[in-house]
């Protein structure tokens, strides 16, 4: 079933057009993650589903009933913001019983929700605390309680997280991830981290100028990126980028670099999506995990000879980077590789899984 529906929707700012025919289908129980830089529209597209903004042209459907001129609190959404939105005044229990206190639901309902909401987020200790008196973490709790006892028929999260300081991200990102799991309720998450879009979804929608660029689950998304951008935008370090020439000959494919006429990559076992010519100018896509110190013995292994230039040590691995065809790649090594700056070192680039570019277009071959 489709728990909510977005039809050709157009927002414009003044002259600034902000989202060009958004369309969405998202199914109930689904986790799905608005993603992309600042500005790209994300955050006006959770605010039109939520209600906070108008709509130029276009609907937004909650199960097949049209809301777009439905105000926020008769649309059975609940929102957690950036900012926490707690009332300064009020105690935890206070600001997470107030909508339903405004809403008129009977007192034991309201311990009753209570409860269960305080247990389950661990703040059940906290209810008597005003927020100036609480953690970062324990308030975006409060904000996330304030919406859970509320039993919605959708929960927008509007990057929730990026208040917290690295270490308390990552475990309010498990007790996100833990919440959905034991709800199964439909979310929609706004961010521009793409750790936390490839942890916390069921499918991304990948947003750039307005326009989605991607929608689809986030290991599709990063094996097989539509375009240029989701390619860079997705996985970090960023995807290599190869400039070159592909070459067809009667049963293989050969892809040529610029400026290495004496290096030839066989992409003969490339899965192509659309044609292309013969010498046609393309971008050919390698992920850092893919760029090793290891020969896997891979059939579509390639062997060179590079010198490193950059060597960063993150612990369980060294990110190195070489400077290969005008470019710099970056490889993951592993942390005994014993690799040395200004040393050369062979270097295997394993094309197995590998995404090409048109040049111009730069959408997926």
């Amino acid at each position: 079933m489709v728990a909510l529906t977005i039809k050709d929707l157009y927002k414009n700012f003044g002259n600034t057009e902000v989202l060009k025919k958004i369309n969405l289908e998202i199914e109930e129980g689904s986790f799905i993650v608005l993603l992309g830089p600042s500005g790209c529209g994300k955050s006006t597209l959770l605010n039109i589903i939520a209600g906070l903004e108008s709509i130029d042209k276009g609907s937004v459907l909650i199960d097949d009933y049209d809301v777009s001129k439905v105000e926020p609190k008769d649309r059975n959404i609940a929102m957690v913001f950036q900012s926490y939105a707690l009332y300064p005044s009020m105690t935890v229990k206070e600001n997470i019983v107030f909508g339903l206190k405004q809403a008129k639901v009977s007192k034991d309902k309201i311990e009753t929700q209570l409860e269960k909401v305080s247990t389950f987020l661990k703040v059940d200790e906290l209810l008597n605390r005003k927020p100036s008196q609480l953690s970062g973490g324990q308030r975006q709790r409060t904000a996330m309680g304030r919406a859970l006892v509320r039993e919605p028929r959708i929960f927008l999260f509007d990057e929730p997280l990026s208040n917290l300081d690295a270490k308390l991200r990552v475990e309010m990102r498990h007790e996100i991830k833990k919440l959905y799991t034991s709800l199964k309720t439909t979310m929609v998450y706004v961010t521009h981290d793409q750790i936390e879009a490839m942890s916390l979804a069921t499918k991304i929608a990948v947003m750039n100028k307005g326009i989605i660029q991607q929608l689809d689950d986030p290991q599709k998304i990063y094996d097989k990126p539509n375009n240029l951008f989701v390619a860079d935008f997705i996985g970090s370090p960023s995807m290599n980028f190869i400039k070159g020439f592909l070459n067809k000959e009667l049963n293989s494919v050969k892809f040529i670099p610029e400026n290495e006429k004496n290096i030839i990559f066989d992409l003969t076992h490339y899965n192509f999506k659309n044609n292309f010519e013969s010498n046609q100018k393309v971008i050919l896509g390698l992920r850092p995990e893919y760029v090793s110190n290891i020969d896997d013995k891979n059939k579509n292994t390639v062997k060179l000879s590079l010198i490193p230039s950059i060597i960063e040590t993150t612990g369980f691995d060294k990110n190195v980077t070489f400077n290969f065809s005008n470019s710099e790649i970056i490889g993951r090594f592993s942390p005994n590789s014993g690799v040395e700056l200004n040393k050369k070192h062979d270097v295997y680039f394993n094309l197995s899984q590998i995404s090409l570019f048109d040049d111009k277009t730069e959408i997926r071959i």
